[in-house]
């Protein structure tokens, strides 16, 4: 009696004994199967079987624990049958080792067999065999199952012992909104058994996964003499660190160390691991000397912790002298470092690192090659990427999947689709991972109905996707323009509960968004959980692009309520939404924070405050940000040169061209639209013809903007005739063909110059066209003293139901925008246009004339 809990004497008898009944043969078996060469003990026992040796009852358990180690399943089958010949099926023995090796196999149903037909008093009271198959229940999830035969062992009178409760508890621990790990806590203090070191461990580790740190401290501090039970300690700091709350283990920690118990080492890979979340950089480099004073430097599990403590605080350097202080380094602690370099973007340091360790005859594992992989596929190493496929053909991996996955990954990436597809045809089972990697990759490359033909084929073989998997097939679904089919998807999800993930949410906001449905980009937002910065981004960015940049605004307080701060795409996505609205004001406070908050000097965030204070009116600024900026690129350039061409500085529009050019910069098509706009707003007609000719002598085809620039260009110095000719032209160009935006321009031209016949037949173009004209033909043979036919069209006009819109302004005071038509009435409007005409009288200023309204 041990504990309250009962040992069987004849089991006691059967372990003296045994081993004197063995021949030299059977010993050799034991003897092989003791040193963890189980290979070499079943060959012998073949052998053994060939020669009709006689074979012992006790080996067996020992053979069929090596099958199982082994993952030699069809052998242990073998074995099964030898023993029912032989008559040892009743042995307890060699019934716990062959239910292992059932359960260990996936095939519960034949383990639960084989203890269900064991039916005698004996067999029925060995408290191992009920262990072995309620943990096999417990192993595959079944948890209703593994509680009934808990309940059943008791009805038996079957005592339980220390590892069936701690079985138990991790079932509890495993199903938290199981309710029965308090019972069983009760169940062992009845017992006397919660004084039992591992019992007590396994309730620690039950109370920090129900987050319940006050009942595992209580279960800890009560536990007598647990000085002399490291795994405790162990298992409560581990609790704390898992719970976020790493500085009470550190506590737990300092106060084993004054008491003078040194603890293992999983106490300081608990610690490390949670401390270097919060980069706390102080203590990692105080436990790194505790590991060495402790002696536990050796240990690969804490290097390994350290590795990525050092990476996690930015200290890759740290990291590095680790694994090159000793060459002997396991395998695993090479593996962290060369992870923690490819983690914080270091791929060539990565690809050092792997160099180093090969040159030591280290033998790489699958994590070491899928890591060197995914270096290869940052750096665009496709030579060293080709090197390690070619050593991995010459070796066997267990993990195939994983090496075959990454590979696969590594060539969609360097855009070698056939090799990746050649890599994904030889998976034998295709797990999500390798569908995910394939699909991804096609993306990546462009090739969109590829990627959904395979997110097809995945389907049809029901392996279910992932929220990755589904993101990337809306990001195709919004490249090709396929709306049904995204719909189809967002569907699926909504099924499958991966809407409510961040990746899905942002990629369902952005197909969405290029539908033009902000609406329903609103509502994916909304089904998101758990909302991080990228998905903000995502909605406002929505807002924007469809027109609605003040409520791509408004989301501004809450996302700094939520996320607390905003990053560099936020920004951008906000400045360009100020940038449609010309909100000066609120321009200058983004850019106040950004200049606070002291984020990372990017160009994109340039570029767009450039934008901003160009079409907000203050050119200063944008002048003055341009020759601070560090570095530029062609919309920097381009950006400038148009803000010189809005604010009439056409001169000065050019001479950046030419400085945009011997910078080293080539011009593209916005350049030279820019450019033509310029002239166009300053009269320029010479310079602006000039510079559409040079255009083909840039490599640049002219499109619909190029030609509407010229053409209002030409229109506007009253050469009609060569308007309407280019706009002939255009008929032979790939590039463009006359929209109503061009004939509006060429009509406009003929009004402002009087010119009947070019504009008669720019308006016939434009009544064939679209119906939305007819005001704007309407007002041009007004003008031009056509009276029939402008009386004819506002007959149309009428039977239509037709109107005129009227023109719309807006003016921003304070925190509000103002927006008002014309022929409309706004109380407002006219009152504060009083109170500044009675200001400017009082002032005495008389230099301007009396407002009228």
């Amino acid at each position: 009696m041990r504990n309250g809990f009962l040992i069987s004497p004849t089991r006691s008898a059967l372990r003296r004994v045994h081993y004197s009944t063995l021949d030299d043969s059977n010993k050799n078996i034991l003897s092989f199967v003791q040193r963890g060469q189980y290979s070499e003990a079943l060959h012998l026992y073949s052998r053994r079987t060939c020669s009709n040796s006689h074979t012992s009852r006790f080996i067996f358990p020992s053979l069929v624990k090596g099958c199982t180690l082994l993952h030699d399943f069809r052998y242990g089958e073998v074995l099964h049958s030898s023993v029912i010949k032989l008559g040892f099926h009743s042995d307890p023995y060699i019934v716990n080792s062959l239910i292992r090796l059932y359960i260990k196999s996936g095939s519960l149903s034949r383990a639960s067999k084989l203890f269900d037909n064991e039916s005698s008093v004996v067999f029925l009271r060995d408290t191992a065999l009920w262990n072995s198959i309620i943990d096999g229940y417990f192993k595959i999830g079944s948890l209703e199952e593994a509680m009934a035969h808990f309940s059943q062992m008791l009805l038996l009178n079957v005592k339980p012992d220390a590892y069936t409760l701690c079985i138990l508890l991790g079932i509890c621990k495993a199903f938290p909104n199981n309710l029965c790990g308090k019972d069983i806590h009760g169940f062992a203090m009845r017992n006397y058994c919660d004084d039992d070191s591992f019992v007590v461990t396994a309730l620690i580790d039950m109370y920090c996964g129900y987050t319940r740190l006050a009942d595992a401290r209580n279960v800890f501090e009560k536990l007598q003499n647990k000085y002399y039970y490291v795994e405790v300690w162990n298992s409560m700091i581990s609790g704390f660190c898992s719970n976020g709350l790493w500085i009470r283990g550190l506590e737990l920690l300092i106060r084993a160390k004054r008491t003078g118990h040194y603890l293992g080492s999983a106490s300081f890979a608990s610690l490390l691991a949670a401390s270097s979340q919060d980069e706390d950089m102080r203590i990692v480099s105080q436990l790194h000397c505790d590991v060495v004073k402790m002696g536990c430097e050796n240990d690969p599990y804490v290097y390994t912790s350290l590795v990525t403590a050092y990476s996690e605080c930015g200290y890759l350097e740290g990291a590095r002298r680790i694994v090159c202080l000793d060459e002997h380094k396991e395998v695993e602690v090479w593996n962290a470092t060369i992870s923690a370099y490819v983690n914080q973007g270091y791929a060539n340091d990565a690809l050092d690192i792997y160099a180093s360790m090969r040159h030591r005859d280290i033998m790489p594992d699958s994590f070491t090659y899928s890591s060197a992989l995914i270096a290869c596929s940052m750096t665009g190493s496709f030579s060293t990427g080709i090197m390690i496929h070619a050593e991995l053909c010459k070796r066997f991996l267990e993990d195939g999947n994983i090496i075959q996955s990454a590979l696969q990954a590594m060539y969609s990436k360097l855009g070698k689709t056939k090799e990746a597809r050649n890599i994904f045809t030889e998976i034998q089972e295709k797990d999500v991972i390798a569908w995910g990697s394939m699909i991804s990759g096609s993306l990546e490359n462009l090739e969109f109905n590829g990627a959904l033909i395979l997110f097809q084929k995945m389907l049809l073989v029901d392996v279910e996707p992932d929220s990755n998997i589904l993101a990337n097939a809306l990001n195709c679904c919004s490249n090709l323009g396929i709306s049904l089919l995204g719909f189809s998807i967002h569907g699926f999800a909504i099924k499958a509960g991966s809407d409510l993930h961040a990746v899905t949410g942002n990629a369902l906001i952005e197909f969405y968004s290029r539908c033009g449905q902000p609406e329903m980009a609103r509502r994916s937002f909304s089904s998101v959980l758990l909302k991080n910065l990228a998905v903000w981004n995502s909605l406002m960015s929505c807002y924007s692009l469809n027109g609605m940049p003040d409520i791509a605004l408004l989301l501004l307080p809450q996302i700094l309520q939520d996320v607390s701060s905003l990053d560099c795409i936020t920004i951008t996505i906000a400045l360009s939404s100020v940038s449609q609205m010309a909100l000066l004001p609120a321009g200058k406070a983004i850019h106040g924070y950004y200049i606070r908050s002291q984020l990372p000097q990017e160009l994109q965030v340039e570029n767009s405050l450039l934008d901003m204070y160009i079409k907000s009116g203050f050119f200063k600024y944008a002048q003055l940000i341009f020759s601070r900026m560090p570095s530029r690129d062609v919309v920097t350039w381009n950006s400038m040169i148009s803000g010189y061409g809005s604010h009439g500085e056409c001169h000065k529009a050019m001479e950046l061209f030419l400085e945009m050019k011997s910078s080293g910069y080539a011009p593209d098509s916005i350049t030279f639209s820019s450019l033509i706009s310029s002239c166009n707003h300053s009269g320029f007609i010479d310079e602006g013809i000039a510079l559409f000719n040079s255009m083909k002598d840039h490599g640049i085809e002219p499109n619909m903007d190029h030609y509407l620039n010229m053409a209002d260009l030409l229109c506007r110095g009253g050469h009609l005739r060569e308007a309407f000719v280019l706009i002939q032209g255009m008929a032979t160009s790939s590039t463009a063909t006359p929209n109503s935006r061009i004939w509006m321009s060429l009509l406009s031209g003929s009004r402002v110059h009087r010119n009947a016949d070019i504009g008669d037949m720019a308006a016939k173009r434009l009544i064939e066209m679209d119906s939305g004209n007819y005001a704007q033909v309407m007002n041009f043979y007004v003008e031009v003293g056509v009276r029939e036919k402008a009386a004819e069209l506002r007959g149309v006009m009428r039977k239509m139901g037709m109107k005129k819109l009227p023109g719309c302004s807006w003016i921003q005071v304070k925190d509000t925008v103002e927006v008002f038509f014309s022929g409309g009435f706004d109380g407002r409007i006219s009152d504060s246009l009083h109170c500044l005409e009675n200001c400017m009288k009082m002032t005495g200023d008389t230099g301007h004339e009396e407002l009228v309204w």
